[in-house]
This record gives C-alpha cells, structure tokens and sequence, in this order.
C-alpha cells in the first residue's frame, strides 16, 4: 500500500515536472516579435484565450496570403493607365525657328579654288579632279565646270570651309520671299546669322499662340550644286519637301 502511494506520488510529480518544463518551440515562442504567437504557446496548459489567438493569427495569415496572390495576380496582368490632358492656352512662348535650305551651296558662287579643295567632297569631281560622267551633265553645267575644273598650270591659294559656307551658302535675304508673324510683316533682318546659311530668329521673343508665323520661301532649285540634269519631278519633289518641312515645323511650333 504504502508502495503504491510512493509510486503515485511519483508519477505524478513527474507529470508537473515535464509540463512545467518549457519545449524549445515555447522557448522560441515566447522570444519571438511576431504578435500573438507567445500567447499561442504558452508555459503551462492550453485555454480558451490560446484557441482565440491562433484563430485569429491564423486569419491574418490567411488575408496575408489571399491579398499578396491578388497583388502578385494584378502586377503579372501588366496594367497600364494612359493619361492625356489637353489644356488650351491663350499664348505661348514663341520657340526659336530654324531655317535651312536642304540645298547646301550655290553652284553659281563655286570659284575654281573650291573646286580643287572641296569638288571631291562635293561629288563634283573625282579623286583626280575630272569630271565624273559628263555625258550625264547638262550642257551649261558641263561648260561651267570644264571651265572651272582646269587646273593646268593652276596654283591653288589657302581654303577656308567656314569662309566657303559664308560665301557660297544660301542667304536668306533671297531666300525669303515673304514673311508674317502676328499680322506684322518681317524681314531677313528680323532673323539672325548663326553659322552659314543657318537662320534662328523670333521677333524679340513674344508669343506666338493665336497668331502664327508665316513665311514662303525659294528653295532655289535651279543654283543646287549637282552636275546631274534635275527633271521636272525631282525639282517638284524637292520644292514639296522644302514646303512639307516648313509646315512640319510650323505645326509643331502651334502644337507646343
């Protein structure tokens, strides 16, 4: 009898013993920051308050998840949003206007020293300073550059291509055949010099909204350095482009 009572007593001890000694899960539990989990495994014997924190963590995890595979869903979708205000305003700055002629250099203004420094680049000699091709030329070309391009006995002098593109260049004093901005009427004068036959200009830089500038300009076809015959169309073609591009700019001038 007395044995049982030792052997119970025993047991029992044993029992408190090991429920009072935390398992490393607890002792991790109890270290951790995550909100709730050291009230989900507590020392000592489960309660109601232990069951209400799990159901509720367990209901975060379940939110965390269900929200992050919708946002990682929406971000594979690759949505885009295009967004286009249009504001309407009275005036604008009037932007710096550039003009230049798709035709580099007057072949009226060719001297026979730029011939023999620049007829190469400018595709009207060869290597060996002939000409290549003459059948192709028309006869007034022909004649000019036959003239020009004899260098017997000729003693070239000192070359300068930024004296050559101020000389031969186009000038838009004859370029220009008319000019409007803003219902007033303007000039060459009104633009300035930059490099050559580059233009910038703006009429002392007042906006240009409501009333646009306006300019007709010579593309000078007939003064282009080439030494092929130009056809009807080609000429045509180039006068269209010059215009095309003049309009171009205008457009996106109104459109800034």
């Amino acid at each position: 009898m007395m044995m049982d009572l030792k052997e119970g007593c025993g047991s029992q001890g044993s029992q408190e013993s090991s429920s009072l000694h935390p398992t490393s899960w607890q002792a991790f539990a109890q270290s951790s920051t995550l909100h709730g989990l050291r009230f989900i495994f507590p020392y000592g014997q489960p309660s109601i308050r232990r069951f209400l924190w799990a159901a509720a963590l367990l209901a975060c995890l379940g939110l965390l998840a269900l929200e992050s595979a919708e946002r990682l869903a929406y971000f594979l979708s690759y949505p885009h949003v295009t967004s286009v205000d249009a504001m309407v305003s009275s005036s604008l700055v009037f932007p710096a206007v550039t003009i230049c002629n798709l035709n580099a250099y007057r072949f009226s203004r060719l001297t026979r020293n730029d011939l023999y420094h620049a007829g190469e680049l400018l595709a009207l000699l060869d290597v060996h300073l002939t000409i290549p091709q003459p059948h192709l030329a028309e006869p007034d070309v022909l004649a000019f550059l036959e003239e020009k391009a004899n260098f017997t006995a000729y003693r070239p002098k000192a070359f300068s291509m930024k004296e050559f593109i101020e000389r031969v260049g186009h000038d838009l004093k004859e370029m220009m055949l008319y000019c409007r901005y803003q219902g007033q009427e303007c000039s060459h004068s009104d633009f300035k010099t930059r490099e050559g036959d580059w233009q910038a200009g703006g009429l002392g830089g007042d906006d240009g909204g409501e009333e646009q500038l306006e300019l007709s300009l010579d593309v000078c076809v007939n003064v282009t350095v080439s030494w092929r015959k130009a056809t009807d169309t080609q000429s045509g073609a180039i006068s269209r482009l010059a215009d095309c591009m003049i309009r171009a700019g205008l457009e996106k001038m109104d459109s800034q």
